[in-house]
């Protein structure tokens, strides 16, 4: 089994892709700073405190980037060193970075990132960061692909499937979902009474709430690797690759049921 498992040998994220890596740990480490600035300024926009939302985002593109760095060790050999990904890979890296400037300055002024329509500025500024958005996803599809189709891969084939397939539906899923909610108001539809939400996530549980499909969509990348290396290790290897395909189906028609309830206005949690 350990030999089924093998993988190309890499002792840290910046060996595989030091790129996103380091995406990665700027962001988390950038966190101590918006954590202080949540600690000291008591200001709230509907209800939170201001820099909320930075928080949020900069722990969701710390996953992001470390997650994409780690798997990068099973992008097709010498993928990285040629000068188009390199080039790639530092634009994802720098909208990313143009996008979290976004989000931290509209905080600091005290005032809305998204669905912000108040100013013509705000609404071009809110457009671009979207097109951004849908580029920095890409690399999920991107390197999904290209692990898909590595045929010299050292992972077993249901695991290769597994982790290409769950960094495309990652951008599949998220392109849908999150371009949806950029179209609306807000991320309710629906208007709440009580606000009664969710602890931690926040999502409500009056209405409905997009937020939700598009959180399960952006972890495509984590559910379907886990549930390939489960069916890796549990069952016999005829049975791991259709194991891996139903695991997929079964979390696209999940992530379609989160959104069409809360197209419908209704909470996926009551």
């Amino acid at each position: 089994m350990t030999a089924a498992l093998a993988i190309r040998p890499a002792a840290t994220p910046f060996d595989a892709e030091p790129r996103f890596a380091a995406a990665g740990l700027g962001f988390a480490l950038s966190l101590a700073v918006t954590l202080a600035a949540a600690a000291i300024d008591p200001r709230l926009f509907q209800g939170d405190n201001i820099w909320l939302k930075p928080i949020k985002f900069q722990i969701a593109l710390t996953i992001f980037f470390l997650t994409l760095a780690f798997f990068a060790r099973w992008l097709p050999a010498g993928m990285t060193e040629r000068r188009a990904w390199r080039v790639f890979a530092s634009l994802v890296v720098a909208a990313t970075v143009a996008e979290m400037t976004w989000i931290a300055g509209a905080a600091m002024a005290g005032t809305a990132s998204h669905f912000n329509q108040e100013t013509p500025l705000a609404a071009n500024l809110y457009r671009l960061m979207g097109g951004l958005a849908v580029f920095f996803t890409s690399a999920t599809l991107v390197m999904g692909v290209a692990i898909w189709r590595d045929r010299a891969s050292p992972l077993p084939p249901a695991l290769r499937l597994a982790v290409g397939l769950g960094l495309v539906l990652t951008f599949a899923l998220t392109l849908p979902t999150a371009g949806t909610l950029s179209q609306m108001p807000g991320h309710f539809v629906g208007t709440p009474v009580t606000g009664a939400a969710l602890p931690v996530f926040g999502w409500s549980r009056e209405v409905g709430d997009l937020r939700t499909a598009h959180f399960l969509a952006t972890h495509a990348m984590h559910f379907l690797p886990l549930a390939g290396l489960a069916a890796v290790l549990a069952l016999p290897g005829r049975l791991a690759k259709p194991a891996v395909w139903l695991a997929a189906t079964g979390y696209v028609a999940l992530v379609a049921w989160a959104f069409t309830t809360a197209l419908a206005g209704l909470p996926l949690i009551a």
